[in-house]
């Protein structure tokens, strides 16, 4: 997709309007939401609820941890943020098009991987299993991270 292509896409979904995002999806818009949803597009990264949390402070916005933790499930629940389990703790994330994850089994780092990289192994394995990927069209596949297997 060209960057073009890519900036309608973004703005069609709300990543860029984070408010917009919200009320699609029948969500108040809290001062926190908007915090949490900004810093996990502004990341470029899968964050843990801490690091959620530790963002937040660095600009003066502190939440309670269960305060972003139940924030974080609520976005969850209704496919505005989707969650990739660890090892670890659980990491949150945020994107404008279906994606699966590389996660690392030793340091949970988690690394997106283009739907389209996939979808021929996401066909049989449907073809084979009839299981289908969820809302989110999340594959997850576990190995070792090039920091890690060196």
């Amino acid at each position: 997709m060209d960057r073009e292509a890519r900036a309608v896409h973004v703005d069609a979904t709300g990543l860029s309007d984070p408010r917009a995002l919200l009320r699609r999806h029948g969500l108040r818009c809290t001062p926190g939401r908007l915090r949490i949803l900004s810093l996990l597009r502004d990341s470029g990264r899968h964050l843990t609820a801490a690091e959620v949390r530790a963002g937040l402070e660095r600009t003066g916005e502190g939440r309670h941890s269960t305060t972003v933790y139940r924030s974080l499930e609520a976005l969850t629940a209704l496919d505005v943020v989707h969650a990739v389990p660890g090892p670890g703790p659980t990491r949150y994330g945020i994107t404008d098009e279906p994606h699966h994850h590389t996660v690392c089994q030793r340091c949970g780092q988690v690394a997106d991987l283009p739907g389209a990289a996939l979808a021929d192994a996401v066909g049989r394995i449907e073809e084979l299993t009839g299981l289908r990927p969820g809302t989110s069209g999340s594959l997850l596949v576990y190995g070792l991270c090039s920091g890690c297997a060196a």
